[in-house]
């Protein structure tokens, strides 16, 4: 087989799985497409959590008149068939039950109950299986569900916003607006993407923040405050039960709709406490939004996968210092009416 035509074929699983951005958590986003000598018959992708996988999408959308090929089709998918019942059967049986006779995946899905067991099924059954197609690219697509299930904790994403001169609020920390309209409709698309978003007590004492999604489509996130002495206004909006929202704190554990205290242990270091806390609610990924006391912990301990830094265009000369990376690790730029954005990515493995 000519591996160009593969790589080809899995590009646009890739495409495909990518339309499930912020919608399929805590599972994968994944993309099929099945192909009968040269010709796509049918594709699919996981569009919802706990509704029907991409194998089962691409399946069903093969047209009447083209169902009599499905066996003799190659499936191309971007991670490996799962194996296991979930909230739906496994799309390695459904393969088989269907007889397509080869099937090539972009990479091995390493959760312990899929992990090499979808390649058997559909080896055992006498399934031609190409593997690692693409793969880097298939695995970072899944960054979160991997880095999820590999370290047993969510992926880490760091973001502020600074002055060019390096300083994201005004000396007496009171917040003020650095970005623009357009950068934050930025921002909320990407808390649509992500499970959790963080802040600290400072935060969300200083900028009653209501860390929702109300600038895109989508859903909002779960809200995290570390708040060791519950120091926020019952009042403000994080108290509000519009979104899940977790206080973590020294104080008692308590429950009131959507609302929870959790109780962490401060006089231990709380990162680690609050990666298992978090891996345990299955949150795969977390925006940490909050002032530089927290962004920079979460920097000192290494854990963090991305950061994502908004200079903009609005003057700020002096104020609460702006957390610093190092230039080795950006790895894009964009500009946004007038916006900076940086992209960094930390090639070191966050430890807890």
């Amino acid at each position: 087989m000519d591996s160009s035509l593969d790589e080809f074929y899995m590009r646009r699983c890739l495409q495909l799985a990518k339309l499930g951005a912020g919608n399929v958590a805590p599972n994968p986003m994944v993309g099929a497409v099945l192909v009968h000598e040269g010709r796509i018959i049918g594709e699919g992708y996981h569009q919802l959590y706990g509704h029907a996988h991409a194998e089962v999408n691409c399946v069903r959308s093969v047209r009447p008149e083209d169902q009599a090929l499905i066996p003799h089709a190659t499936m191309y998918v971007s991670l490996e068939p799962c194996a296991h019942y979930g909230k739906t059967p496994p799309c390695a049986e459904l393969i088989v039950a269907r007889k397509i006779g080869t099937v090539v995946i972009g990479c091995v899905d390493t959760f312990s109950q899929v992990s090499g067991r979808g390649i058997a099924i559909l080896e055992d059954a006498g399934i031609t299986v190409r593997t690692h197609v693409l793969e880097a690219a298939c695995r970072q697509l899944n960054e979160r569900f991997f880095t999820f299930h590999e370290q047993q904790r969510p992926y880490i994403i760091l973001k502020w916003a600074q002055s060019a001169a390096g300083y994201m609020a005004a000396a007496d920390g009171s917040p003020l607006r650095i970005s623009n309209s357009l950068t934050d409709r930025l921002v909320h698309r990407w808390r649509s993407e992500e499970m959790g978003i963080l802040v600290g007590t400072n935060t969300a004492v200083a900028d009653n923040p209501r860390l929702n999604n109300r600038y895109w489509t989508g859903k909002d996130p779960v809200r995290i405050v570390i708040d060791r002495t519950l120091k926020t206004p019952r009042h403000y909006h994080l108290w509000s039960g519009a979104a899940p929202t977790l206080f973590i704190t020294a104080e008692a554990a308590t429950q009131e709709g959507v609302t929870e205290t959790v109780t962490a242990d401060f006089e231990q270091p709380l990162l680690p406490q609050l990666m298992r806390l978090l891996h345990e609610r299955r949150i795969l990924s977390v925006l940490v939004e909050g002032g530089p006391y927290v962004l920079n912990a979460f920097i000192e301990a290494g854990l963090w996968d991305e950061a994502r830094v908004i200079i903009g265009s609005h003057s700020l000369p002096d104020g609460v210092q702006s957390p610093v990376l190092p230039p080795s690790l950006l790895t894009g730029e964009t500009l946004l009416d007038g916006d900076r954005i940086l992209y960094y990515r930390n090639r070191k493995e966050g430890r807890v």
